[in-house]
């Protein structure tokens, strides 16, 4: 009798289970008909930053004709101090030499009733805030702010120096959209820029070794580095208003990797080394070789010092490196490309060209490899 019941219970049990099945079946949508479509992903790329940017100040006819008015000299009065390049002059040891300046100086469009400047700055292109400096005795950039920008190039940097004062919001590692407000124009140091002389001071270019902190604590121990990897011996600029030319005349098309590889070469180097600069890591499209292991490598440089087409070095090149405790070799140099040669990364020798006065200090920084 009771194997009777368990049978039918088992039964029972069997029917339930199927016509469970059956019913969430029926609940569930076809194999056929899925819920929802994932489309394949395309690759998002990292755009060219500052083919998309504003000007630095309300001027935005920057690039009509230089003239007084547009730009703000130095106290000579020669308005091609304003201006980028080996266009100044300074003194060492009693001597006067050409020095470069690695931006342009834009004067104001709007003064108060005492002369001082009242116009806003901008920034150039989407970015973020990696510097600002609000003391200006820090520096002889007085009161400045530095942005990186991620462009396709890799990170690139621009600099607003000799500002009045810098707008609240901008904080390190905020981010900026292009034309958002960072301060207002100034003559900070006043010590360096007088009143009269209000401009704004803008620098765009690279940063030649991220680890150039690690570089200052073991070179320069006893002295305070108040800017991190920002100070000015780490940045290399290019010419700001050679590149708004090439963006009005590119538009969106506009790449800051073709607009350096296009700048004129001003000297090579050959470098024995058994390592890349990061440099050529983190703007690798520069890097025009293949794969490096050494024992050298040739460097294409601009007047400014940025580090241009990088590629390892020919048997009959490293022959020029000669024996033991080889040194860097000035391959080539163009001396309509230095012009006054202000930087002074590189200098005659006879008939030949070498490393100058400031160029072992440059190179020193950029072959740095961390610890």
């Amino acid at each position: 009798m009771r194997r009777g019941w368990y049978v039918a219970g088992a039964i029972l049990l069997a029917v339930d289970v199927m016509a469970l099945t059956w019913w969430i079946r029926r609940r569930e949508p076809p194999t056929s008909t899925p819920l929802f479509v994932v489309e394949p992903t395309a690759a998002i790329p990292v755009r060219n930053a500052l083919a998309f940017g504003a000007w630095p100040t309300p001027r935005t006819n920057l690039l009509a004709d230089v003239q007084v008015g547009l730009f703000q000299p130095t106290a000579s009065g020669q308005l091609e101090s304003a201006l980028y390049g080996s266009v100044r002059t300074g003194s060492s040891g009693g001597r006067i030499h050409p020095s470069f300046h690695e931006g342009i100086d834009i004067a104001p469009l709007a003064r108060d009733r005492s002369g001082r400047a009242r116009d806003p700055v901008f920034t150039v292109a989407d970015g973020r805030v990696v510097l600002a400096n609000r003391h200006a005795g820090n520096s002889n950039y007085g009161v400045y702010v530095v942005l990186t920008h991620a462009d396709a190039l890799g990170e690139v940097y621009t600099l607003y120096a000799h500002l009045a004062d810098i707008d609240r919001a901008i904080r390190p590692d905020h981010p900026v959209e292009a034309g958002a407000v960072l301060g207002r124009m100034g003559s900070t140091p006043s010590h360096i820029v007088p009143v009269s002389r209000s401009h704004l001071h803008f620098e765009v270019g690279v940063v030649l070794n991220s680890a150039f902190e690690r570089w200052w604590a073991v070179r320069h121990k006893k002295n305070r580095n108040s800017h991190g990897p920002f100070h000015g011996w780490n940045l290399q600029g290019c010419d700001p208003l050679r590149l708004f030319a090439d963006r009005e005349r590119r538009g969106h098309a506009f790449s800051l990797l073709t607009h350096l590889l296009e700048l004129p070469v001003a000297f090579e180097i050959l470098i024995p080394a058994t390592h890349l600069p990061d440099y050529y890591y983190r703007y690798p499209d520069l890097w025009t070789g293949g794969p490096f292991n050494g024992p050298a490598f040739v460097m294409a440089v601009s007047e400014g010092g940025i580090p241009l087409r990088g590629r390892p070095a020919t048997a009959d090149e490293i022959t020029r490196l000669g024996g033991p405790g080889k040194t860097p070799v000035v391959l080539s140099a163009d001396s309509s490309v230095l012009g006054n040669n202000g930087k002074r990364l590189v200098a005659r020798r006879g008939e030949g060209w070498a490393l100058g006065s400031q160029g072992s200090q440059w190179l020193d920084i950029l072959m740095w490899v961390a610890e």
